[in-house]
Formats: structure tokens, C-alpha cells, sequence
């Protein structure tokens, strides 16, 4: 921040808002879930939604040429970004952009996150958990694979109503939440605590093998050795443990663990 920068759009379809973004220097960078805002001097706003297939790249020495798909090229002598694929890609005023956060819900990983309000929201209507949990106005940053290891961590059934959400389960949801979000943020990429330590560092290691449940169908749980079940919900695939994640599970856990502990056989 405070450097200016040289904009182009070498795919042209952002030449204009390239044009306007030119030489001026960047004062500040916010993020609201999955929307990325870049504040620059004269109140200009550049608004950033990767999507799905979207990609930003950051260079700190000479940077390569770029892709003929790149969106948005920044450039200064320091720092260099190439914009790729984004959802969104548009300059916003600040009304624009505070009437566009108006509709986001509550972030994890910000400081002024209200748990509260998220509790609130999440809980609206009868749709399944798992189906409220990416709506963005309820809850912002939830994306698929977060919201399969977040309920496994969390031990939430997916697809009980919304509705009926206590506030002690959302209270270890929203923990897993901010958990998995700030590792995430640290690390460029989502490891749950049940995968084996850094596995796309080993030779034969899948990308599934990184998540609990995700993208796991079939194998077992890393908790209770169920097989993996997995749902399409929404036009989206749904992953999730139906022993340890159905109703009830936390409380079988409980009795096995005094079974253990009192010299009984457990199912571990």
C-alpha cells in the first residue's frame, strides 16, 4: 500500500476501469467474505470477486509476461498483481460498495464479526444447515469444501433444518469456522486437523487427502471409520460422515469415551 500503480487490462475486457485505476496510488485493502476491496486515492474503488475459476497473482520481483486471460495487470517498481478468471472485476463508489457489503453477512475472520447476528441468521427458515451455510448474506466466506470440514469438525448433521441450530453447536461451528479460514488465509490452502501432517509434500499424496470428509467419498472417517457419504445438495456436492454426523453422535461419543475410561471397549 501507498505505491502507485500502472494499470492495463491485457485481455481488454477491463480496459476502461484500467484507465481510471493508472497512476493512482493504493491507500488501503479490505476484505468482506469473499469480496476483495482495493481502496484507491480520489475514492476510487476496485471491487474483486475471484468465483470459482479466478485467480490473483502476486509477483515481488520481475514479473512474466501475462496470460491472455488476465483481466487486470497492476504494476509498480516494488509489486506486480495479474488478475485471471474473476466473477467480478468493477470499480465502485463508496455508496456502491457500502450498499454491496449491506448485503454480506457476518465474516469469521473480521474483527468487528458479530457471532450474535450470525446465529440469527444462520437459523432463518427450515432449509438444511448445510445449504444455509453458503448463502453469503447469512454467513460471508463459506464455501464448499470449508462447509464440509467445518460441520465434520463441529460434528453437525448437514442436512438437519437450520431451524433448529442450538447455540452451543454454533458456537463450536463458528470456532471451526474462524479456525479453518485463518489457517487458510495463513497458508494459501484448507488442511484440517484430521489429515496427516502436510501430504502435498508426499510423493502419492491426493489432493482429498488434505480434508476430512471432503471429496472423500467412500473412504473412511478419520474419526469413527464410517465411510464417507456424500449428497448433491443444490447443485453442489455435499460431504459428510453419517456416523459421527447424524443426531445423537456427540452424545454416543460421550458414552464411549466413560466406556473407555472405566476400562470398557470403545469403537474408535
Amino acid at each position: 500500500m501507498g505505491r502507485s500503480f500502472t494499470a492495463d487490462s491485457p485481455q481488454g475486457r477491463f480496459s476502461a476501469g484500467a484507465r481510471h485505476l493508472s497512476g493512482r496510488r493504493l491507500v488501503g485493502v479490505d476484505a468482506h467474505g469473499k469480496h476483495l476491496f482495493h481502496h484507491f486515492e480520489g475514492g476510487v474503488r476496485l471491487h474483486i470477486h475471484l468465483g470459482l475459476f479466478g485467480h490473483l497473482r502476486h509477483f515481488r520481483s520481475r514479473a512474466p509476461p501475462p496470460s491472455a486471460a488476465c483481466r487486470l495487470r497492476l504494476a509498480s517498481p516494488q509489486v506486480t498483481l495479474h488478475l485471471a478468471g474473476p466473477q467480478a472485476c468493477e470499480l465502485l463508489s463508496p455508496e456502491d460498495e457500502a450498499e454491496l457489503r449491506s448485503r454480506l453477512g457476518q465474516d469469521p475472520l473480521r474483527p468487528d464479526a458479530s457471532p450474535s447476528r450470525a446465529f440469527e441468521a444462520l437459523r432463518k427458515g427450515r432449509i438444511p444447515l448445510a445449504a444455509a451455510l453458503l448463502d453469503q448474506e447469512r454467513i460471508a466466506g463459506v464455501g464448499n469444501i470449508l462447509r464440509a470440514e467445518a460441520l465434520f469438525l463441529a460434528r453437525l448433521p448437514p442436512l438437519r433444518p437450520a431451524s433448529e441450530l442450538r447455540l452451543a453447536d454454533f458456537e463450536r461451528l463458528w470456532e471451526a469456522l474462524r479456525l479453518l479460514m485463518e489457517d487458510a488465509a495463513r497458508d494459501g490452502r484448507i488442511v484440517t486437523p484430521h489429515s496427516p501432517p502436510a501430504p502435498w509434500e508426499t510423493p502419492g499424496k491426493r489432493r482429498e487427502d488434505r480434508f476430512s470428509v471432503y471429496d472423500r467419498a467412500g473412504q473412511p472417517c478419520p474419526r469413527c471409520a464410517t465411510p464417507i457419504s456424500r449428497v448433491t445438495l443444490a447443485g453442489r456436492g455435499l460431504f459428510f460422515c453419517p456416523g459421527c454426523q447424524t443426531p445423537g453422535a456427540r452424545g454416543r461419543s460421550a458414552r464411549h469415551a466413560r466406556a473407555d475410561s472405566s476400562g470398557g471397549r470403545t469403537r474408535t
